[in-house]
């Protein structure tokens, strides 16, 4: 749980758009994102699981990966700081015009195209996963799988509530600037990962 934790409370791009949603659409909205993030995380454990790590050995796929993480993140941010003028305390407590769905699609595609959190899973978890193996049974597997995933969802749920909370107490001001500083943070986690691509394509 508390490696769960650990990956989850950084801030990065996940954190800060579920705090944007949180303080636009509430708490469903917020919490929709996390699971969607969740699911993408969940999806990458079982690549660890059934052996895929060597795939990510290819820098064609570490470049892919990091690209699509930039232009995933860089739209999210543009998006939010456009619609950010939107805002107003009456329209947030009135809810969302996005759906859940999309909420949820936002976060997957934002974790399962995050290079950081593939290094994560294919690192960390792969080493956990590598060091249990070959010491416990399958259902202790299932269990550290678990406690992690269990951890993940602990701090999305919190994120979730603590936006849809701030978003009854703050000014309309106020919450117009965390969307924008919201939006400007992906942009520039969207300009490291195109970095990192660029590294990839032309200085190797």
């Amino acid at each position: 749980m508390l490696l769960g934790l650990s990956l989850s409370a950084p801030i990065g791009p996940i954190n800060a758009a579920q705090l944007d949603k949180g303080l636009r659409g509430g708490f469903l909205h917020a919490w929709s994102l996390g699971l969607g993030a969740v699911s993408a995380d969940i999806i990458y454990m079982l690549l660890v699981y059934f052996g895929m790590i060597h795939l990510l050995d290819a820098p064609f796929v570490k470049a892919f990966l990091w690209l699509f993480g930039f232009f995933v993140l860089v739209y999210t941010g543009i998006d939010g700081i456009r619609s950010s003028r939107e805002v107003s305390t009456a329209g947030l407590r009135g809810g969302s015009d996005t759906s859940l769905f999309r909420s949820f699609l936002s976060g997957f595609l934002m974790s399962l195209f995050n290079p950081l959190s593939i290094l994560f899973w294919f690192g960390i978890y792969g080493s956990v996963l590598a060091k249990a193996a070959s010491e416990f049974p399958m259902q202790q597997l299932l269990i550290y799988s678990g406690g992690i995933v269990l951890g993940i969802l602990l701090w999305d749920f919190s994120m979730a509530a603590a936006s849809s909370v701030f978003r009854r107490l703050l000014t309309t001001r106020v919450l117009q600037a965390i969307s924008v500083l919201s939006g400007l943070s992906l942009i520039g986690f969207g300009l490291y990962f195109g970095v990192q691509a660029a590294r990839l394509l032309f200085l190797h």
